[in-house]
């Protein structure tokens, strides 16, 4: 069953349209993917991959 992701623009993206963006999505897990290619790639994080990417980053 494929569920409807909710894509958010992360706080550090421009608000220019030809700016570098990208958009998370959450539930069990994190996507991320390029919002100027929604159809492209993304990439997939568990839950503590991602917490600790953003501990890293911190």
């Amino acid at each position: 069953m494929i569920t409807e992701r909710t894509w958010r623009k992360s706080s550090y993206s421009g608000s220019s349209t030809d700016s570098a963006c990208v958009e998370v999505a959450f539930a069990d897990d994190a996507l991320v993917r390029d919002s100027k290619n929604a159809s492209g790639d993304v990439l997939a994080f568990s839950a503590p991959a991602w917490q600790s990417l953003l501990s890293w980053l911190d």
